[in-house]
């Protein structure tokens, strides 16, 4: 039986669109452009990293749509890693995405949900320490992003259907909330905004170190300046990740060969399109440069928003009573929406492993409703894990560099294919095959290699965890032949 005999076949393209809209827009929008900010030290560097990191993403996007055409199966990016190279290289993909990018992710969503749930019910605070067990701290935050990744599961456990109403419904909702605020912030800037102040010396890059509170600006040229884009592409690249989620979902979107590589060109140009126009807003709206030590938001500024709660900062601005309750509920509905989608689809990629014999055998089977029961399950019971180590942020941290490899491997995978299966059914070929494909190629590697200089603290040890993927591998491979 054939795995799309076997999933129903429920989403519609709009359906498609909101998880691939909805995987994206989690907390990093609201948070990443002050780090960014320190880093480039320069608006219009700011907003060009955030126009490069959604170039290479559309990139990336197309590219995936001529694989998606290709093979619309339960498993995307492992299925086309598989047939494109070999089952090894598949699995270590696999094992990665399990053990910490999708996982890893699901519990830094969840905990995020708990942090801006505490705005409006300060019980599930952080600081709110609720058990301490064998050296684990365990606060109110962690045991509410628990609970929300449960109740998700439970959901998703009942059918696609449903997840995909959920999906469907709140990613609508916060698109149109986010745009509500975009408006908002550039309806304040008719009468008082900080453009002219920011953009006076908009080329001018340089790094923001602080130490004790004394500020460090070192300028940026050349190869430095180079440097200083990658690393904070860093948090960009985050933000506008997941975008590849509904490849694992194929099986269950509509007429997949036409339907994703819509989904997926719709969903990354909209989600570009708002990050850019809302850090257009903050730019309106906050001062560029900022103090550590400022009182006031104005005068942190959106280099030192307090937390780096940037979006937080432009609410507070544009509604000095409530905007720290309106930014909240936003970014609830935000990392709800991101985890639903993120779970929904995750778990199809441990099926396909599972139907290849490199996962454990139950997550091969569907339940009554046409889902892989077992798969959900195990995917939940590990994030859950994750968010109680509280190391669920520096793991994702290790694995920008592991994610941006296996992108640059499955896009040159297109390649492969063209070779070795010339006749396969192409419905939707690639845009501007290969050049676009060797650019993306180039820029992602560029990335990853002054990563791995500048910032070997995100590559080794993603590196590693991708390593150790390799003797589980063949201990599995080994147990397979003796039984």
């Amino acid at each position: 039986m054939t795995e799309n005999s076997v999933f129903k076949p429920t989403l519609s393209l709009l359906d498609a669109t909101m998880i691939v809209m909805g995987s994206m827009i989690g907390s990093g929008i609201f948070i990443v452009s002050s780090d960014m900010a320190r880093t480039l030290g320069s608006p219009i560097w700011l907003l060009l990293v955030w126009l490069l990191t959604g170039l290479v993403t559309l990139l990336a996007a197309l590219s995936y749509g001529e694989l998606a055409g290709m093979m619309p199966k339960a498993g995307g990016q492992y299925v086309y890693l598989r047939e494109a190279f070999n089952k090894p290289v598949a699995f270590l993909y696999g094992w990665t995405l399990f053990t910490v990018i999708q996982t890893g992710t699901i519990a830094a969503v969840g905990v995020a949900f708990a942090k801006f749930t505490s705005y409006w019910i300060p019980f599930f605070s952080e600081k709110n320490i609720l058990i301490q067990l064998a050296g684990l701290n365990i606060s109110a935050a962690q045991l509410l992003a628990i609970l929300s990744i449960v109740f998700l599961t439970l959901i998703n456990l009942r059918g696609v259907q449903t997840g995909k109403n959920i999906q469907t419904f709140f990613t609508i909702i916060k698109v149109i909330a986010l745009i509500g605020l975009i408006i908002a912030g550039f309806a304040y800037c008719l009468s008082f905004n900080y453009y002219d102040r920011n953009f006076s010396q908009a080329f001018q890059a340089f790094t923001t170190q602080t130490s004790n509170d004394t500020i460090t600006i070192i300028k940026l040229s050349g190869m430095a300046l180079i440097a200083a884009i990658s690393v904070s592409m860093v948090g960009s690249l985050f933000s506008s990740d997941a975008w590849n989620n509904i490849t694992f979902i194929a099986a269950e979107v509509k007429d997949p060969k036409r339907n994703i590589p819509r989904s997926l060109f719709m969903g990354t140009l909209g989600v570009t399109l708002l990050y850019i126009i809302c850090n257009m807003m903050y730019l309106g709206v906050l001062p560029f440069t900022g103090l550590p030590e400022g009182q006031t938001v104005i005068q942190r500024g959106i280099q030192f928003a307090e937390s780096d709660r940037v979006g937080v900062a432009a609410a507070q601005i544009i509604s000095p009573l409530y905007g720290s309750y309106i930014m909240a509920s936003l970014i609830m509905l935000s990392t709800f929406a991101c985890n639903n989608g993120l779970i929904l689809s995750g778990a199809r990629v441990f099926y396909a492993m599972a139907n290849d014999g490199l996962f454990f055998k139950p997550a091969a089977r569907l339940n009554k409703q046409g889902v892989p029961a077992w798969s959900l399950i195990a995917q939940c019971i590990w994030a859950c894990g994750l968010c109680l180590t509280g190391t669920y942020g520096n793991l994702l941290d290790y694995v920008i560099f592991s994610v941006l490899l296996f992108y640059i491997i499955t896009i040159y995978g297109v390649m492969v294919l063209r070779k070795t299966k010339p006749q396969a059914e192409r419905p939707y070929k690639a845009l501007g095959y290969p050049y676009l494909q060797y650019l993306y190629i180039v820029l992602a590697l560029l990335i990853c290699i002054f990563l791995l200089i500048y910032k070997p603290t995100y590559t080794w040890p993603g590196l590693i965890i991708v390593a150790l993927g390799v003797p589980v591998y063949y201990l599995i491979h080994a147990k397979r032949k003796t039984t």
